[in-house]
């Protein structure tokens, strides 16, 4: 375990913590957290995921802009469900993103695990969206998401790391019991 490995384990577990409590900081705590283990999973070959943490970064910032944003309608994003159409769509884009960078990934790198690293990644980018958008179902998308991610990094040694992904399994059962609860949930129009 490098010391590159503690600090994003660390940065990222605080930032999953402070979006459990819809706390504004979670967006530029996150975004140190993802630049930190871009580097560590470039370092580990884990190419998919380590584009993933290039794209988190942008959406740390569309997140932060999300839920901050005044309109004429609210002073800043409310927690809101998916209707059923809408998650259906999301999960038929993570599996496309899946499935096309998985062929990309098994066939131009040399990248570990390219279809487990491609359909963390693919799934990983809607699960994101959907928190960026405060969406409920971000959360047990994460479990999921958060549970394959456990396995591969163990099989790949980053030990730390899968410590962090169960600590995240953790805490996105916790965010989906607080944000289902939250009173100002509304179901999406």
């Amino acid at each position: 375990m490098s010391g590159l490995e503690w600090l994003a384990v660390a940065f990222s577990a605080f930032s999953v913590w402070l979006t459990v409590k819809q706390n504004l900081w979670c967006w530029p705590v996150g975004l140190v957290g993802v630049l930190l283990f871009g580097w560590l999973l470039r370092d580990n070959h884990l190419y998919s995921q380590m584009a993933l943490q290039g794209v988190y970064a942008v959406l740390q910032v569309y997140g932060w802009w999300q839920w901050t944003r005044p309109d004429s309608v609210r002073e800043a994003r409310k927690v809101t469900l998916l209707a059923p159409a809408q998650v259906h769509l999301g999960l038929l884009a993570g599996l496309l993103m899946s499935v096309g960078l998985g062929a990309v990934m098994s066939t131009w790198t040399d990248g570990q695990q390219p279809w487990i690293d491609a359909i963390i990644t693919g799934f990983s980018l809607v699960a994101q969206w959907w928190m960026a958008q405060k969406r409920v179902q971000c959360w047990a998308l994460w479990i999921v998401v958060d549970l394959v991610s456990v396995g591969l990094f163990l099989w790949q040694g980053l030990y730390l790391a899968a410590g962090l992904y169960a600590l995240f399994t953790l805490l996105a059962i916790q965010g989906l019991r607080e944000w289902r609860r939250d009173p100002a949930l509304v179901a999406a129009a």
